[in-house]
């Protein structure tokens, strides 16, 4: 089973975009989030960052956590350390839902600075991957 990601959506989008995105489906071929160990989806922009462990059989997102919460917008600290607590925020809702190991899905994004961040949290909050 594979998902479809449109390519020709962004028809002017600009040259990174593009690339990233192109990276993306590259990725999204080989990974597939399963019941047992679903997939760990984020989703950067320049000022925030989002987290979602989705179980692609079922098509259910089974945990979240962003940077646009009421109690993360508050907290102190540059990106890359609000980065680190919404990994451990996500990586303890996957914990309470019974979820122990998943798949990383970086979306084309370099495993770099916030996202490092985030999958260093994750990883220290329990999650396997």
């Amino acid at each position: 089973m594979t998902m479809g990601i449109s390519l020709s959506a962004g028809k002017h989008t600009a040259s990174t975009t593009a690339s990233r995105r192109r990276r993306q489906v590259r990725g999204r071929k080989r990974i597939f989030g399963s019941p047992d160990r679903p997939r760990l989806v984020v989703t950067r922009s320049a000022r925030h960052i989002l987290v979602q462990v989705v179980d692609d059989v079922a098509g259910v997102t089974l945990a979240s956590a962003s940077t646009m919460e009421a109690d993360l917008r508050g907290t102190d600290g540059d990106k890359s350390a609000k980065a680190k607590r919404v990994g451990e925020l996500v990586a303890e809702r996957a914990k309470a839902k019974g979820v122990g190991a998943v798949v990383f899905d970086r979306a084309g994004n370099k495993y770099h600075g916030r996202l490092a961040a985030l999958a260093d949290g994750a990883r220290s909050g329990g999650l396997d991957f």
